[in-house]
């Protein structure tokens, strides 16, 4: 029996019940990130033993399926919009805010798929907006390569954020301290590609390098769509 069918957990002698369980578990994560969660650590922040939530939760794994689904429902837009590109567009932006608000789903994006019916609310809005346009198989492969964009996007973007709380330093401060050791290594004219991005790229900020990314990977995708059948 997988969580999604269990029955909810009796409501004696303290009220406890899966919205409650979950809101705590994502206060919990929100506050010290995944570590900080165990099914002992909501109990005590629901004045709960930790046996009633094993009765209805038997791993944390499965705490970490309904905290995941509960953030898809912020995830999934209220109206789906009658265009591929921003359809998918859309779900990507959202899926970046919620990692922003909820730093922990970006150690969770990637895996396996979330089953919940949030979840699966998510996979459909995201498989229906190409529905049509392609064979089911070149369809699939398009939402994977979007996803995988977005991913590896957000959780770089978030590591960055937990590295500057981890050292404090900002990213303009890391780029400073960094300055002459960089400097001396670019003068040795072994690194000329690096040289040129450095001294003459421009610099976006996350926001925008995630648009513009996504963007690229959107016309990729329809290039693919557009090309006739092998």
């Amino acid at each position: 029996m997988t969580v999604w069918d269990r029955p909810e957990p009796p409501t004696r002698p303290v009220p406890l019940d899966r919205e409650r369980i979950v809101s705590a578990a994502i206060a919990l994560a929100d506050e010290g990130g995944l570590e900080a969660v165990s099914l002992r650590k909501v109990a005590a922040r629901l004045d709960a033993g930790p046996m009633r939530l094993y009765g209805f939760i038997s791993a944390k794994e499965e705490l970490f399926d309904l905290m995941m689904d509960e953030v898809n429902a912020e995830i999934l837009p209220e109206e789906r919009p009658a265009d591929w590109r921003e359809a998918l567009r859309v779900l990507a932006h959202r899926t970046r805010r919620a990692a922003l608000r909820h730093e922990w789903l970006a150690d969770l994006l990637g895996g396996r798929p979330s089953l919940g019916p949030n979840g699966l609310a998510v996979a459909e809005a995201t498989l229906s907006a190409l529905d049509g346009l392609a064979d089911i198989d070149t369809v699939m492969r398009a939402v994977e390569t979007v996803s995988a964009y977005f991913t590896g996007a957000i959780r770089r973007e978030i590591a960055n954020l937990r590295a500057e709380r981890a050292t404090g330093l900002s990213k303009r401060d890391w780029q400073r301290a960094s300055g002459p050791y960089m400097t001396r290594m670019l003068a040795t004219g072994r690194f000329p590609a690096l040289t040129k991005a450095v001294y003459d790229g421009t610099e976006v900020d996350a926001e925008e390098s995630f648009a513009t990314g996504l963007e690229w990977v959107l016309d990729a995708v329809a290039a693919q769509l557009g090309r006739p059948p092998a």
